[in-house]
């Protein structure tokens, strides 16, 4: 496939009837499918392992006790007791993630029954996990010290939301013969407009500049798509999407 040639149109309709987070609420509603929903919520843990470990660490854990404490903290959410927790106003999955995570660390009891790292339950482990989803968002000491626990939890949500987007974009361009493509072009995708090198960029391709103008454009529209399907997945209601979104464009912000 030429580098210039248009992304194929995907259907829209039905993409955000259902979330992740609201196939868990449903099957805790109606007592429904147990395995589904476990497999659901796994997923979910997947978005949050960096940014409750992250704020373990900033409450002052050392990093093993913190991969540690982490990985209980996944067990008991697997297990389903996060959810009592759940309100009529649960929203989001980042906000009640939170909450229970300051309760379970407030709790010494919970702290002195954590089982050994990944207990019977069945979650990536911790090395895998580590290798499969490096950060790209380099946060120094200093700049860290200076934010609370709740802000480093909310800037490594956002940026594992947005790498997860950015890996999707990455592997549909690969599978089209456009990885070089992407590679170059990726940076583009949160840059201003007036800030992107067209020619620069034509030249490395060997494409005319209209060709990377409609390059850029293609993929940042398929980037925010990807973006809102990720953000979607922690939602409960599609319409909190947008609301999520912006919360995510302000975390990231502060690392500017």
């Amino acid at each position: 496939m030429s580098p210039d040639q248009p992304v194929p149109p995907r259907p829209s309709h039905g993409r955000f009837k259902t979330t992740r987070w609201s196939v868990v609420l449903s099957c805790v509603d109606t007592d429904g499918d147990a395995q589904k929903m476990h497999t659901a919520l796994a997923e979910l843990c997947k978005i949050y392992w960096r940014p409750v470990f992250a704020f373990i660490r900033r409450v002052g854990h050392s990093p093993p006790d913190a991969q540690d404490l982490t990985q209980d903290f996944f067990v008991i959410v697997l297990r389903g007791q996060l959810l009592q927790r759940a309100n009529p106003a649960r929203g989001r999955f980042r906000s009640l993630v939170l909450k229970a995570l300051e309760d379970f660390l407030r709790d010494a009891e919970a702290k002195r029954s954590a089982r050994k790292r990944g207990g019977d339950v069945d979650f990536v482990s911790w090395d895998d996990w580590m290798s499969e989803a490096p950060s790209h968002l380099s946060i120094s000491q200093q700049e860290s010290n200076r934010w609370s626990a709740a802000q480093i939890f909310d800037v490594r949500w956002a940026a594992t939301v947005v790498e997860r987007a950015l890996g999707r974009l990455g592997e549909e361009c690969e599978k089209r013969g456009r990885r070089r493509v992407f590679d170059m072009l990726s940076p583009c995708l949160a840059a201003e407009r007036n800030n992107v090198s067209y020619p620069k960029f034509s030249k490395a391709l060997g494409i005319p500049e209209a060709a990377v103008k409609r390059l850029v454009h293609q993929m940042r529209v398929r980037y925010r798509e990807l973006l809102r399907e990720e953000v979607g997945l922690t939602v409960e209601k599609p319409d909190e999407i947008d609301d999520e979104l912006r919360y995510l464009c302000a975390a990231l912000s502060a690392t500017e």
